[in-house]
């Protein structure tokens, strides 16, 4: 083959692909909007057109004769139809699973979950099973959103609840002295002042929870005597463990130091203490004990209770969550009653990066906070 032969052959293929592809072009552009099977055709059917018709005016260029151009013809011609329907075999293939997938899209806008479907092209099927794992997660999502929500309405109305009760308690009360039909002042004034007392405590605890959660009250680090921090806590809780006939007993306490936020960690140790000796069989005992593993230190608060169901050993540190239907606040406690306490200890806990759980022990059942404890 001469070097003008070869640059006919590039020069008349160059022109008759050229050209194809131009018209194929304008008739892209003018439906932009086309689907994108119709795109494929387009794009498929201009390379079969462009071989074909470079096929052939190489042929009839090269003097080839009218017998040979024929046979050509009809070979082009034949291999033109079957590449066209298998192009369209293909693209029709596609649009079913581009079908298939939008539907899949519009039902999880509609909260189904779909299921990967199984058959498809490599990419297809990989986004099939993406939009099969974003249907169940997003149908967890708004589980938990509905969960969420069902526990915020019922915890405003506990709080609703636990503050009309003391509001219509200091009515009565004070109503009955601006009647005068009291005997002794002194012991209304006094209900009064624990009335207030209670409500003062639910207002606090709404307070700090809040601020923990948004994130705006956070731990001031530093180490403080362990020890030191249980004594205190056990002090503040006594009244209510005498009043119970419970004893509060420390156990091993390791670690001398701790590192932590002072008032956020005694406010830990305290709500659980408060938890422990309400839930706590009369005249039994509450052991507060800690130790020091690898890396961290954990604070054991044991009861001799029966402590809750296992299927509410999760929600048991919810905002709002009691095992107590009756919601009864015990007289002089550090907590309000409204079922918060344990919500700010894991708010405490999660600041301080550590975690809260609880479980049940032999003869009892137990609340285990772990902190970090850097070397």
């Amino acid at each position: 083959m001469t070097p003008a032969d070869l640059w006919f052959i590039v020069a008349t293929t160059f022109v008759c692909t050229a050209a194809v592809f131009l018209v194929a072009a304008l008739l892209a552009g003018r439906v932009r909007r086309a689907s994108l099977g119709w795109r494929f055709a387009v794009v498929l059917g201009a390379a079969v057109v462009s071989i074909a018709c470079s096929t052939v005016a190489v042929s009839a260029g090269m003097y080839f004769s009218a017998h040979d151009l024929d046979v050509l013809f009809w070979i082009v011609a034949v291999a033109a139809v079957f590449s066209a329907a298998g192009a369209w075999l293909v693209t029709r293939g596609v649009r079913r699973s581009i079908a298939a997938l939008t539907d899949s899209a519009r039902r999880i806008a509609d909260g189904e979950v779909v299921a990967a479907r199984s058959g498809e092209a490599k990419e297809l099927a990989v986004m099939s099973a993406q939009l099969a794992d974003t249907s169940e997660r997003l149908a967890a999502a708004r589980a938990e959103l509905d969960r969420l929500d069902a526990a915020r309405s019922t915890f405003f109305s506990w709080i609703s609840h636990d503050l009309r009760t003391p509001l219509t308690g200091v009515r009565a009360l004070a109503e009955a002295l601006e009647d005068g039909m009291v005997e002794r002042p002194d012991e209304y004034a006094t209900r009064i002042r624990q009335q207030v007392d209670s409500m003062s405590r639910l207002v606090d605890d709404l307070f700090e929870l809040s601020r923990l959660q948004s994130g705006t009250l956070r731990p001031r680090l530093e180490r403080v005597d362990l020890l030191d921090l249980v004594s205190d806590a056990v002090a503040d809780v006594r009244p209510v463990a005498e009043e119970r006939e419970v004893v509060i007993a420390h156990g091993d306490v390791g670690p001398r130091t701790v590192l932590a936020d002072p008032y956020l960690l005694g406010r830990v140790l305290v709500n659980l203490l408060a938890n422990a000796v309400r839930h706590a069989p009369r005249r039994s005992v509450v052991v507060v004990s800690a130790e020091r593993t690898p890396g961290t230190t954990v604070i054991h608060v044991t009861d001799e209770g029966s402590g809750v169901a296992p299927s509410d050993l999760a929600r048991m540190f919810e905002v709002g969550w009691l095992a107590d239907p009756a919601r009864t606040p015990e007289r002089g406690s550090a907590s309000s009653g409204a079922g918060l306490g344990l919500a700010i200890v894991r708010a405490i806990v999660d600041a301080h990066a550590g975690s809260v759980r609880a479980s049940h022990v032999p003869h009892g059942f137990r609340l285990t906070v772990t902190l970090p404890h850097p070397v």
